[in-house]
């Protein structure tokens, strides 16, 4: 071949390859694919409902607005798979345009450029306001003053009663909801009742230094993760709270199954515990022995109204080809007020939309268990001060060191005298490795 045909012929194939990239970025720009990451079943490990049907149902809605567009996804990621699953999509160019972002990496996406900033989309969308959403919430999208995250759901923490044992016992509801009433009634139902000699009726069940921590209006760590607060003077509170607690069992462990027999009065439970647990067959094979009902957690004597919220974020990705239509996806998801409305319906989770929470009172009256009602407008009030877990790095090794010391303390295998300041030396000293 002449080499005047070669160059012809090179000349030819470069004009099929600009055709055909043409063409390619044109359907791509006529008919897009949104692409979404969603992990199967649920965090709480509690029966997650039909949470797949919750997100087809949302797609379905965003196509048929936007009938150009397409949203798939993949299925069957397990959430214990997803993390790894999504950080390899990331390697290999592939991500989601739109994804649920794991807590534990929300900080490090974030921080390597892997999310996008949605401040500036965000402030300059006239149909979205954050003030919608509950603070803590929304917060805890944001990183270093800057959003990268929406909230999809939330999931607060809310405390068990055992209605039937307080009748039995001749005790009312609690209604002020202090750390003094609830230790109160748990001294009062704490004993043997078949005279055996050994306790067989418990106050409470499960109840942690982390949920007397956040209702005393302690927050353990620095937000950076740097330093923490073990020696605070709330902390000493807690902890000596706790070590109260542990004492009226004199040393026996008290087990779920009391509590699953009904010979425990209180136990601290999130949200989906609770409506998982509530219909047949759930609260037939659990709690079928006595009824309950909901309160927020009892709140400390230096407390603030805090109680713990765990949230699911929606972030986008920072190499999306559509910015437009990812926003408006994950604005769907986290903003619409139907979508919102839907996750009571499908999944065990609550809404992040503060007037969608007031307005799905019915929703949760139709499935109540026992004659009891759950009142959404307390749990508004809980949201509104709700506390979220840090996203540092070292978050979860500094939790396991404290966890470890404090049960030393609480049970009395250590001296009590300077422990939380040895505590939290060593917490320092590690947060700064």
């Amino acid at each position: 071949m002449s080499q005047a045909k070669k160059k012809g012929l090179l000349f030819l194939l470069v004009i099929l390859a600009l055709f055909l990239a043409v063409g390619w970025l044109w359907q791509e720009q006529r008919h897009p694919v949104l692409r979404i990451g969603v992990p199967a079943g649920s965090r709480w490990g509690v029966p997650h409902g039909d949470r797949y049907d919750f997100f087809d149902e949302t797609i379905r809605r965003f196509e048929e607005k936007h009938p150009e567009v397409r949203v798939v996804y993949t299925s069957g990621i397990t959430v214990e798979d997803y993390p790894e699953w999504l950080a390899e999509q990331f390697l290999g160019g592939q991500e989601p345009d739109v994804f649920l972002v794991p807590e534990d990496d929300f900080n490090r996406y974030a921080e390597s450029g892997a999310l996008m900033d949605l401040s500036r989309t965000a402030s300059s969308d006239k149909d979205f306001h954050s003030d919608v959403y509950y603070p803590a919430v929304v917060a805890y999208g944001q990183y270093q003053g800057k959003s990268y995250a929406l909230p999809i759901s939330c999931v607060p923490t809310m405390l068990f009663v055992n209605k039937t044992l307080l009748a039995r016992e001749g005790i009312p509801m609690p209604t002020t909801g202090t750390w003094e009433d609830f230790l109160r009634i748990c001294r009062l139902v704490t004993k043997d009742t078949d005279g055996d000699g050994v306790l067989d009726q418990f106050g409470s069940y499960g109840y942690t230094w982390q949920l007397a921590a956040a209702t005393n209006g302690l927050r353990p760590f620095r937000e950076d993760g740097r330093a923490s607060f073990f020696a605070d003077y709330r902390m000493e509170e807690s902890v000596q709270l706790m070590m109260q607690i542990h004492a009226l069992a004199h040393g026996q462990e008290v087990t779920a199954r009391d509590f699953d027999m009904g010979r425990v009065a209180f136990r601290p439970m999130n949200f989906a515990e609770y409506r998982a647990y509530k219909p047949y067959p759930w609260r037939i094979k659990k709690y079928s022995s006595f009824e309950w009902d909901c309160l927020p957690l009892p709140q400390g004597p230096s407390g603030d109204g805090g109680s713990p919220v765990q949230v699911t974020l929606a972030g986008i990705s920072s190499r999306t080809k559509h910015i437009a239509l990812a926003w408006q996806l994950l604005k769907e998801f986290s903003y619409d007020e139907e979508t919102q409305l839907q996750l009571l319906k499908h999944t065990q989770e609550l809404p992040v939309r503060r007037d969608v929470v007031l307005a799905a009172q019915q929703e949760l009256n139709d499935e109540a268990p026992g004659g009891s009602v759950l009142s959404l407008e307390k749990i508004s009030q809980v949201l509104d001060k709700a506390v979220t877990a840090p996203k540092f790095p070292r978050y979860h090794g500094a939790m396991m060191l404290a966890d470890k010391e404090l049960a030393r303390i609480i049970h009395g295998t250590v001296p009590y005298n300077n422990a939380l300041n040895k505590l939290q030396k060593e917490i320092n000293a590690y947060l700064k490795q």
